[in-house]
């Protein structure tokens, strides 16, 4: 491949690391893939190990470089990478939430993975430590997927001990399939003198040769460092016991040594970059090119710089740049950071938006001695340009390089820009301290210049976020900004704002209030961000029974605005609404229609986040239609999304799904897990953790831990259910409550589920429980109520039937006959074991392994039903019930007495009884059915 580097030769001291790696290309070309992160110091040599399985790769080798140069454009390995698979590289995103850069980078990984579908590929990503935050997110999600692709990534992180970047990079990369990990370490002593043999100064003290021993003690055995002592002995400069760290004086030493017109060069070389163009050199030297060729030959032959590309220059390592850019003059570096940002604003002047953030670089270190005010318009500009490509992190670094330019505002106006810029790229990073910081600046300027529109905008940098810290300033923010402003838009989104920010504090009454407003002020304009946003406020402010079709109507208007804007996002909404609308009133199969459409508006807006909300939709109605399979796999498959950009949502929605099919078949090893593993979740959502895992506990077996978990709920006035999750966290109290046989904490529950009679409980859209008569009717029967269990559970039976929710109607079945079976009514007997025949079927059927023992053993205390009898038995069975004995039936029945033996032991079987007594008793209450009566020939 072009520009690949190529290996020189084999590798001293690596024989480990290469046979890891020639397995590893093997497993590649067989659709194992890796991710390798090679770490270790500067010089050590991980980049020489590239080279080398570069070399050893059969298929075609990609390399992606991070540039150590702060302001390098967001993306850039991969920009590399992509360009040598001509492929095309990543594009600006939608930057309206931080989840929606997760878009690009999936794109981008998934361009990466595709490239190796049709071969093995090997991609070298090189100095991993200088990457930005948006291409370590590709690099964790290539990771994630790779292994079972035919792609190989080599990705070299330099490190001197514990970074940011091993912390953020090694500990995802680390959990994925196919990762790997390489930490090169020093060479041996052995494998150092052999080094310095290969280079000609070996030799244990001869005339101008090294101690291998002593180079190795001050190197450590890295092998740039043997390499400049072994340039230092043939210079005669070596010193035995010289500490590496001088490394970087003899480096300065040697450009020292260069000619006037070389060192200039090498100079002006690092103040660009590790790797530059001569032409950029040249007209910073104000030199033509021709002139410059002999000296940039002399500076290749120092060892200092390396050729390649056409009229391209690499310094041979780091560690050398580094050295060179240490030790330029105060006022020459300032005339060549003056004169690199004019050569290089002339060089990309054709494509100068790819390159703002190095221009701004070195702008900003002119600021100190004059051009402060261009610097800062240089930095704000770059900014803006990371925010767009989505390099959050970058735009945040240059935001905050603009503030902290020592020159006065034009304006409060312009500073409060400047905040609010800042505060939004923080936000969209994920960095919420930063981003409210921001906005509270801005806000503070933007009263000082008497701007309500700026403090409005101020208020609405953050969207609302459950943490209580952060709401009370962003609520403060709101309130004076709503006291300002009088234009409606502004206003409208504002006081959506606020209702998200009541319903996060659970203040219902303030929630519904503020989203009417908010609505009617956007339902009047025509600013469709502003009417999506009181949209949405309103949907949250219209929860339960009460607030479904509203509900159901707001998802109409959603995607009415959807289609006249075209707008992807605002369709999903209108979607997902109006799924969760059609399962909370039972229309499972209408609701399963709906996700036809709404996957494509998820593919359209694009991003695991988006594609997180279908997985939850498509969990929730497998469930509920007893495909249990499938709602596993989809919950998992959205948890992998999701985990890495909302770990709270995302462990919610799998904690959610794990809950409700316990169940019906068990809890998992993986909910088990989770169960016994406590996240302090927000405030409001602790009741509903607790319960949740004490319901995991105890399908699972565990008693004691279940109970410890309940107890820690606290008593029932200390409960506290979001408003979404009220039924849901209800019916879990109900089953956990029944399990430990807790008869108070089962009356409050039942309580605060008894207004939801008549409605399917939906956990927002995540668990569906059934009709709320299914658990109200579980409950009686705990408590002993028979009547009212057995009319709940018949109207449980018969609106499951009527959903199509298989699963809960065999649950609704089985209980039913159970109270039936306890009340023993004239005729319940019977009609118990109908139905107990009827469930087991549909138990076995579903695979409903939780109910599997309860429904047998009822099946058992019912005994078989009288069509289990011959006609003789059954005269037989009347005959014992009036307390004949076997000589009086043969006689009753004109048969032998032996015969008449024969059928009590048959009936005996049958019935699975062991006396006659039993017959009697159970022939007694049998007969007392006018039905089996008419069937069995009585009166």
């Amino acid at each position: 491949m072009p520009g690949r580097p190529t290996s020189a030769g084999t590798l001293l001291g690596r024989h480990r690391e290469l046979d890891a790696l020639r397995t590893w290309l093997a497993d590649a070309g067989a659709r194992r893939g890796r991710v390798v992160l090679v770490t270790g110091e500067a010089g050590i040599g991980k980049t020489r190990l590239g080279q080398e399985v570069a070399a050893l790769a059969d298929g075609p080798v990609v390399w992606g470089r991070c540039a150590e140069t702060e302001g390098a454009p967001p993306f850039w390995p991969w920009h590399e990478v992509l360009r040598a698979l001509d492929l095309a590289g990543p594009p600006p995103g939608d930057v309206r939430s931080p989840q929606d850069r997760f878009r690009v980078v999936d794109a981008v990984a998934g361009a990466v993975l595709g490239a190796s579908a049709r071969r093995p590929l090997v991609i070298v990503l090189d100095d991993v430590q200088w990457a930005d935050e948006a291409s370590l997110l590709v690099l964790r999600h290539v990771a994630e997927r790779a292994a079972d692709s035919a792609l190989l990534v080599l990705a070299t992180v330099r490190v001197a001990g514990p970074s940011d970047v091993l912390g953020g990079v090694l500990a995802d990369v680390g959990r994925a399939p196919g990762a790997e990990s390489l930490r090169l370490a020093g060479l041996s002593p052995g494998d150092v003198a052999r080094q310095l043999d290969t280079l000609g100064a070996g030799g244990a003290g001869g005339a101008g040769g090294a101690d291998a021993a002593q180079v190795h003690e001050v190197t450590g055995g890295n092998p740039f460092f043997v390499r400049e002592v072994a340039r230092a002995v043939a210079e005669g400069t070596w010193s035995p016991g010289h500490a590496p760290g001088s490394v970087r004086d003899a480096i300065g030493a040697r450009v020292q040594r260069l000619g006037a017109g070389t060192r200039r060069l090498v100079r002006a070389g690092a103040v660009i970059g590790r790797q530059f163009p001569l032409a950029v050199v040249a007209s910073m030297l104000d030199a033509p090119v021709p002139r410059l060729l002999g000296t940039a030959d002399a500076a290749v032959a120092s060892g200092l710089l390396a050729q390649v590309g056409s009229g391209e220059l690499r310094f041979a390592h780091a560690l050398v740049r580094d050295a060179v850019r240490t030790s330029i003059p105060t006022a020459e570096r300032v005339a060549l950071h003056r004169a690199a940002a004019s050569a290089l604003a002339t060089h990309w002047a054709g494509d100068i938006d790819d390159h703002l953030g190095e221009l701004a670089r070195h702008h900003l270190a002119l600021a100190p001695y004059g051009g402060a005010v261009q610097a800062r318009e240089w930095a704000l500009r770059a900014g803006a340009e990371a925010v767009r490509r989505l390099a959050f992190e970058e735009g945040v670094r240059l935001y905050r390089a603009a503030l902290d330019v020592a020159v006065p505002w034009p304006g409060d106006a312009q500073a409060c820009r400047a905040h609010l810029a800042l505060g939004r790229a923080a936000f969209l990073a994920g960095d919420l301290d930063t981003a409210l910081a921001g906005a509270v600046a801005a806000a503070g300027h933007a009263r000082a210049a008497g701007r309500p529109e700026l403090l409005a905008q101020a208020a609405l940098v953050l969207e609302p976020v459950p943490d209580p810290a952060i709401a009370v300033v962003l609520t403060e923010l709101c309130e004076q900004a709503l006291a300002a402003v009088t234009e409606d838009v502004l206003r409208a989104r504002l006081l959506a704002l606020r209702s998200h920010l009541a319903f996060y504090a659970g203040e219902h009454d303030l929630t519904r209030a503020t989203s009417e407003a908010a609505l009617t002020l956007a339902r009047a304009g025509t600013d469709a961000p502003a009417l999506v946003a009181s949209l949405r406020a309103r949907h949250d402010a219209c929860p339960g029974p009460a607030g479904q079709g509203t509900r159901l109507a707001l998802a109409g208007e959603m995607l009415v605005l959807a289609e006249r804007t075209g707008d992807a996002r605002t369709a999903m909404w209108g979607r997902l609404w109006r799924i969760d609308a059609l399962v909370e009133s039972g229309e499972l199969t209408a609701a399963g229609d709906e996700l036809a459409p709404l996957t494509v508006a998820v593919e359209r807006v694009g991003g695991p986040a988006s594609a997180w909300h279908g997985d939850r939709v498509r969990a929730c109605i497998a469930q509920a239609r007893g495909r249990f399979d499938d709602a596993r796999a989809a919950a998992a498959r959205g948890y992998e999304r999701m985990r890495l950009i909302e770990p709270a949502s995302a462990t919610g929605m799998l904690l959610g799904t794990h809950w409700v099919l316990a169940r019906h078949v068990g809890t998992s090893d993986e909910a088990l897990a989770m169960a016994r593993t406590w996240v302090e979740p927000p405030p409001r959502f602790r009741t509903m953790g607790r319960v949740s895992r004490a319901y995991l506990l105890l399908r699972a077996g565990c008693a004691d831990e279940a109970d410890a978990q309940f107890r820690q709920a606290g008593p029932p006035p200390a409960w506290s259910w979001p408003v979404f999750f009220t039924a849901t966290g209800s019916v879990l109290a109900v089953l956990v409550a029944t399990g430990l046989g807790r008869p108070d904490e089962l009356a409050a529950a039942l309580e605060t589920l008894e207004p939801f009679r008549g409605e399917h409980i939906v956990g927002s859209g995540v668990s569906y429980s059934g009709p709320a008569e299914l658990t109200l009717g579980i409950g009686a029967l705990a408590q002993g109520r028979l009547d009212d269990a057995v009319a709940d559970l018949e109207t449980a039976v018969r609106r499951c039937d009527r959903a199509g929710a298989p699963g809960f109607l065999a649950e609704a079945t089985h209980h039913l006959a159970t109270a039936l079976a306890a009340r023993s009514h004239p005729g319940d007997r019977a009609r118990a074991r109908e139905l107990a025949v009827a469930g087991d079927g549909l138990i076995h059927a579903l695979g409903m392994t939780v109910l599997r023992e309860p429904s047998a053993e009822l099946l058992r205390r019912l005994g078989p039903g009288r069509e289990g009898l011959s006609p003789r038995e059954v005269e037989v069975a009347a005959l014992v019930a009036e307390g004949l004995t076997n000589r009086q039936i043969a006689a009753r029945l004109v048969i032998s007495e032996r015969t008449a033996g024969n059928h009590i032991a048959h009936i005996l079987t049958k019935l699975g009884f062991t006396s006659r007594s039993q017959i009697a008793a159970w022939m007694s209450t049998t007969m007392s059915d006018p039905a089996h009566a008419r069937r069995a020939g009585s009166p």
